[in-house]
């Protein structure tokens, strides 16, 4: 026959009501069940715009100056000014080496949104934090990212080993900006990059 409420001893009602969960518990668990029935919001066309901005202007930069050239000179001047472009970078390791640095700057941005995404890190809309701006540091990548409404630096703490394994780093380091409470600095760090550099 169960128990009514009211007849347990002083220590058996101190152990059922530990057992209760706390509202703001309660709030934490109805926050993470809410996260994770809402989906990701599709991004609209300037979002994606901006999101594939490197790979648009690669796409779309080349053959338009493949055009360029061949409308201009001869195929050629076109072909042997295309010879000396590709034999300097082969031959430059500074140049082959700041595109390689900022080739992973692109990588770093897609991989920091899925980060985001897989750890819940957004919006009550399901938005994504905005990536502003990725640049190349002699440890890594710095990574500038714009919180929306309903995220903060605090999310990035918390999913500092889903973003990680996501950006496939040795370590990911979460700050602040000093001046802006919204801007979010993500540091991806890759162990063979100083040493390499040095």
């Amino acid at each position: 026959m169960p128990a009514r409420p009211g007849i347990f001893a002083p220590a058996e009602e101190a152990a059922v009501t530990a057992r209760r969960p706390s509202p703001r518990r309660r709030r934490g668990v109805l926050t993470e069940l809410g996260q994770g029935l809402r989906p990701v919001a599709r991004p609209n066309p300037l979002v994606l715009l901006w999101r594939w901005r490197y790979e648009v202007a690669i796409l779309v930069g080349i053959p338009a100056g493949l055009i360029v050239l061949i409308t201009r000179l001869s195929i050629i001047w076109s072909v042997a000014g295309i010879s000396v472009t590709v034999a300097t970078l082969a031959n430059w390791p500074a140049a082959r080496s700041w595109l390689a640095r900022h080739a992973r700057c692109a990588v770093t941005a897609h991989r920091v949104r899925t980060g985001c995404a897989q750890a819940w890190i957004q919006s009550r809309y399901g938005k994504l934090p905005i990536i502003l701006l990725t640049r190349p540091r002699p440890f890594g990548e710095r990574v500038y990212l714009w919180c929306r409404a309903g995220t903060s630096a605090e999310d990035f703490e918390a999913a500092a080993d889903i973003l990680r394994a996501a950006c496939w780093a040795h370590d990911v380091r979460v700050g602040a900006s000093t001046r802006y409470s919204h801007i979010v600095i993500l540091d991806v760090i890759r162990p063979g990059i100083a040493a390499k550099q040095a």
